[in-house]
């Protein structure tokens, strides 16, 4: 189990959303040093945050960011896009930008950030997934989850033995930007962040965050007509 108090800690995409809440609740637990990060980091916000400009679909960008923060114990992934191309007739390249940001991004910012984690002691990786990873209904952004999932799942057997624990985040609709046109049930990014850190501190290897998501993980047992009532018609 991985000790929240006293760590040092990067997060993506920590300028606004459940972004913004981690790093909150991180130093609201005692995290001795919090990185957030954004494409400008003039947005974040937090008074004792530690600002850090971050593209993680670029790797020079992520290998500058590495640079910088050498002293990194617990790594959390949450930057990421929403583009939902549809395989039909989208067009590629906007499958592709959503794989970029939201698969390879989280690859890119581990490999720079495993060798780091490692050399201070060990550590953890929290991936922010989403319901979506197992509900096919959001295009090119529900198979860029599935596929952060799957690394995830990888991930979380080639780390162990190096002393880095990796939990998976996943959630269905929060208050959030990314959300505001939806019009149902969202859970606030506090609850969302407060679960994710109760997860890393209990060596949790997933966190289900609301009941939709619950549902959704129970139901994957099922034949595929139980999630897709279309498919009954």
């Amino acid at each position: 189990m991985t000790r929240i108090e006293g760590s040092v800690v990067l997060v993506t995409g920590g300028s606004r959303g459940i972004g913004r809440a981690l790093v909150a609740d991180l130093y609201e637990r005692g995290a001795k040093k919090v990185y957030a990060t954004a494409r400008d980091p003039r947005t974040v916000t937090h008074p004792d945050a530690i600002p850090l400009a971050l593209e993680v679909s670029d790797p020079a960008s992520v290998a500058a960011a590495a640079e910088r923060a050498q002293d990194v114990t617990i790594l959390i992934n949450n930057a990421g896009a929403s583009v939902n191309a549809n395989f039909l007739d989208s067009p590629v390249e906007d499958v592709r930008r959503e794989f970029e940001t939201n698969f390879y991004g989280p690859l890119f910012v581990t490999r720079a950030f495993v060798p780091i984690i490692e050399r201070n002691g060990g550590g953890h990786l929290l991936n922010v997934h989403s319901v979506a990873s197992w509900l096919g209904i959001l295009n090119s952004y529900s198979a860029s989850k599935a596929a952060l999932w799957s690394q995830t799942n990888s991930l979380r057997l080639d780390l162990k033995p190096r002393g880095i624990d990796v939990t998976g985040l996943h959630v269905g609709y929060v208050d959030t930007d990314l959300a505001a046109g939806v019009d149902g049930p969202k859970s606030t990014p506090e609850s969302v962040a407060s679960q994710a850190l109760d997860g890393i501190e209990s060596g949790a290897f997933e966190v289900l965050a609301d009941d939709l998501t619950r549902q959704v993980k129970a139901g994957l047992a099922a034949d595929p007509a139980a999630l897709y009532p279309q498919l009954a018609a």
